[in-house]
């Protein structure tokens, strides 16, 4: 429903146009809400025009008005003025109101909409009676894209967001559980991956300048059909999972490009110790270690290049040798050899997953 501010708002913009004053109460009398020259009409008169089979009603210098939501009655208008138009005045103010609770009732039985199919809670009959309804089109390419801001705010999310992604575009925001907002993204076709990265960076670029904060997004595939947008949901909370486990320094993942990550994220966490502990034996502890870890992925990113790595890493190449040489003796590992340096990298990635399934 819509809230009293909003509604007040309204009745305060049409009292500063007409000079008409404004009431606007419940089925049993209540004022809901009233400009600041308001006539509160007597609760009696309310409730029996609120049970009458007619719509309106004047009582001296005052007309009361139903107000009704698909037949019913939500509330009672009563509109105070002096000049001969206050009727028409009130019967404006009323087909404003109803459209106005129509809109919003249409955009919260969307959202309810939304959350309930990408939780797979509702029969395919449902999700077609449904979008028919609600002016949804089923068949039209769409993927999800999940935000995740550190702050936390999905309001704040969700305004900034809705400032460039619109329903006139066919795009729709939701939020299915606690600090993430979702996108579901319409697209021009089903292989537009550029135009929903293009879609996502856009977003990212902008909440991180507006919010202030770091966010976070991910998105799944691109599906057909409307019933279909739960897979790709799913699709979106895996990748941006995994991301923040393996991929920390990307602030966007794409399901379709999880790499390796894909295939350790699927993996038994004891699977995963013991293959810790076949590579790294009594130091497990070493597979936690920050300057292990930043130095065998910034060797690995740059070709296992052991001058270049140390440029990047702000140190002496000796320093480098020296790191290596030891950390050679402890694992048994060289990685200035491919297949070493490889072994080693798929071991500190699953160490990382360990620890966060740990943590979680």
């Amino acid at each position: 429903m819509v809230s009293a501010q909003i509604l007040r708002s309204c009745l305060n913009e049409l009292r500063d146009i007409t000079r008409v004053e404004f009431c606007l109460q419940d089925s049993q009398g209540g004022v809901v809400t009233a400009t600041s020259g308001a006539v509160k009409s007597e609760p009696r008169l309310v409730t029996a025009l609120s049970a009458s089979m007619v719509d309106s009603q004047v009582v001296g210098n005052t007309y009361m008005l139903k107000v009704l939501d698909e037949d019913e009655v939500a509330f009672i208008l009563s509109a105070t003025g002096s000049s001969d138009s206050v009727f028409m005045v009130a019967r404006m103010a009323v087909s404003e109101l109803q459209h106005m609770i129509a809109a919003y009732k249409e955009r919260y039985d969307r959202h309810n909409f939304f959350q309930d199919l990408l939780l797979d809670n509702l029969l395919l009959v449902d999700v077609a009676n449904r979008a028919r309804k609600l002016h949804i089109a089923e068949i039209q390419p769409r993927a999800i894209i999940l935000f995740e801001v550190e702050a936390d705010d999905s309001q704040l999310v969700r305004q900034l967001l809705s400032g460039i992604f619109t329903t006139q575009n066919g795009d729709y925001l939701s939020e299915v559980e606690q600090g993430g907002v979702i996108l579901v993204k319409s697209l021009e076709s089903n292989t537009d991956t550029a135009g929903l990265e293009q879609a996502a960076e856009t977003a990212i670029d902008m909440l991180n300048m507006e919010a202030m904060v770091r966010a976070r997004a991910a998105f799944g595939s691109i599906v057909m059909e409307l019933k279909d947008l739960s897979k790709s949901y799913k699709e979106a909370r895996m990748a941006l999972e995994v991301g923040k486990i393996f991929y920390a320094e990307r602030n966007l993942t794409d399901y379709n490009r999880l790499g390796i990550g894909r295939l350790i994220y699927q993996l038994p966490t004891g699977l995963c110790r013991i293959f810790i502990r076949e590579i790294f034996g009594a130091n497990e502890e070493m597979a936690f270690d920050p300057e292990v870890v930043a130095t065998v992925t910034t060797f690995f990113e740059n070709n296992l290049n052991v001058s270049e790595t140390a440029r990047r890493l702000f140190i002496h190449r000796n320093t480098l040798v020296y790191r290596i040489e030891k950390l050679q003796k402890d694992t048994g590992l060289d990685i200035r050899r491919f297949d070493d340096a490889l072994i080693l990298q798929v071991a500190l990635m699953v160490s990382s997953y360990v620890r966060y399934k740990s943590a979680n």
